[in-house]
């Protein structure tokens, strides 16, 4: 039933959006430049890899020695738009109809994560991840790691249809409020250093 959901309502918002997406791409391509699509390899359902579609936002400015700077140097203010909105995941509806991810799940993280996570928070990974979570919902970018996983977790021992349906309702107020984009300090997000437990993979 999840899985029927996510490919009908998916395709559904490719098709109805595809005017504003064919905008975004036009924008992007005066603005940024190329490539349009920002993709990333990730892990999905039980830590399978698998690329993860985004519109870009950021320049590739780099400094002197060839290397890229800052995130909150090449992050321009038309990026800063498309994340404040969310309209850089567009692309990602995509993921959902090839069965990547699912509309509601775990955010899909950095693959190089995976041996930092406790035992605990790698349960995330058991079921397929999503475009918006419980996590997303319940604060996004402004609270810690540590709260984040916590969420995912209780998501994963407590999903349902139901509990997808006010997920994806929270989201959208959440879009339209604009809350919780980027954690306090940061231009995105800090990067997971892993927490002061013991972890998968010998790391403390």
């Amino acid at each position: 039933m999840k899985r029927a959901f996510d490919f009908i309502i998916s395709l559904l918002l490719l098709v109805g959006l595809s005017p504003i997406i064919l905008v975004i791409v036009l924008l992007i391509k005066i603005k940024l430049g190329s490539p349009i699509i920002f993709k990333q390899l990730r892990p999905g359902l039980y830590e399978a890899p698998f690329y993860l579609y985004k519109f870009r936002t950021m320049t590739d400015e780099r400094n002197s020695k060839g290397q890229l700077l800052p995130d909150s140097l090449r992050l321009t203010p038309f990026g800063k738009f498309l994340r404040k909105y969310s309209l850089d995941e567009f692309p990602q509806l995509i993921n959902v109809l090839k069965g990547d991810i699912s509309l509601v799940g775990p955010r899909p993280l950095l693959m190089e994560y995976i041996p930092l996570y406790s035992l605990e928070q790698a349960k995330r990974h058991h079921v397929r991840p999503g475009i918006t979570g419980w996590a997303q919902v319940n604060g996004r970018n402004a609270i810690t790691w540590e709260e984040k996983f916590k969420l995912d977790v209780w998501y994963v021992h407590n999903h349902s249809f139901m509990l997808d349906l006010k997920i994806l309702f929270m989201t959208v107020i959440k879009v339209m409020k604009s809350e919780g984009i980027n954690q306090p300090g940061n231009a995105t997000v800090e990067q997971f250093t892993g927490t002061k437990t013991t972890v998968r993979g010998g790391h403390g």
